[in-house]
């Protein structure tokens, strides 16, 4: 469910930032002079962010309309139409940047999550992210995630307990950090531990936790601490993890795979606002859809 009211304030915060006390820029443009914008994808893809951008134009300008032709999870190809905007070109141009801003980071979260979901497809494995997300952005990246096809891990510090090196570290082992925890936390939240070798696997085991993180581990010590594990809690495995070696760390048969850099590090896909088709570079995008 993709509810817009919880992202309000993050995209007049955006717009705050980008306009500021006006756009030096639109001042040529006659006030209340209208007209039509076209928003065509420059890259593959998968297009995701589309009520995002609808609602930022028109927080610039209530008077702005959209005709959209996508929906988010779809796959884009260079030169597809991806939305018409009418209305005061002033605000349009106002609006461009901070929409571009948004839909070209979120779509590139869910092409990439799309592809390592692709890469696993035939095996019993999740591909999910983490914590390692832009400061505000959470629940959007979490958002273009699922459209990609991964899921979500926890969405922050209190939903769920992961215990890892720097708390075991903190209280004096990681059976001790277990033990605290379990006197804190109700009967509903679980409890996750991060493990670096075997014998933490075997202390984890030992105290009953719902999820085994394996962490960095090689190939050899992941398969041994699957067999070791047997089912008994949730395998996840974590670290480094790309389009690489997800396959080969995913055969060892885990049960989830996360990735920071579904969230962190990942390439934007392009795309181009063009007033009226008058841009140059992106022409050659569109006489090639046509001529499809």
């Amino acid at each position: 469910m993709f509810a817009m009211f919880q992202y309000e304030e993050l995209i007049e915060r955006a717009l705050r930032e980008d306009i500021g006390t006006g756009d030096l820029s639109t001042l040529i443009i006659p006030t209340g002079h209208l007209g039509e914008a076209r928003l065509y994808a420059k890259e593959n893809g998968i297009i995701c962010g589309i009520p995002i951008i609808d609602m930022v134009f028109k927080k610039v300008d209530p008077r702005i309309t959209t005709e959209i032709n996508m929906k988010d999870g779809d796959v884009l190809t260079p030169g597809m139409l991806v939305m018409k905007i009418n209305g005061p070109l002033g605000g349009i141009l106002q609006a461009e940047r901070t929409a571009l801003n948004f839909l070209q980071h979120l779509s590139g979260v869910a092409s990439f999550t799309k592809k390592l979901v692709d890469i696993v497809a035939d095996l019993e494995v999740k591909v999910v992210d983490t914590r390692k997300t832009m400061p505000g952005m959470r629940n959007l990246q979490k958002y273009a995630v699922r459209v990609g096809g991964g899921n979500n891990h926890r969405f922050g510090l209190y939903d769920a307990v992961m215990l890892k090196d720097n708390h075991h570290a903190a209280v004096g082992g990681l059976k001790e950090a277990i033990g605290r925890v379990k006197t804190k936390i109700g009967h509903m939240v679980k409890i996750e531990v991060e493990c670096e070798t075997l014998q933490e696997v075997k202390e984890a085991l030992e105290c009953d936790v719902e999820v085994i993180m394996l962490d960095n581990m090689s190939l050899g010590d992941m398969s041994s601490a699957v067999k070791l594990i047997n089912h008994r809690a949730i395998v996840e495995a974590s670290g480094g993890i790309d389009e690489d070696n997800i396959r080969e760390i995913a055969e060892t048969g885990v049960d989830i795979v996360s990735v920071g850099r579904l969230t962190h590090s990942v390439k934007a896909i392009d795309f181009s606002l063009v007033v009226n088709d008058m841009k140059p570079s992106i022409q050659k995008h569109i006489n090639r859809t046509v001529k499809k």
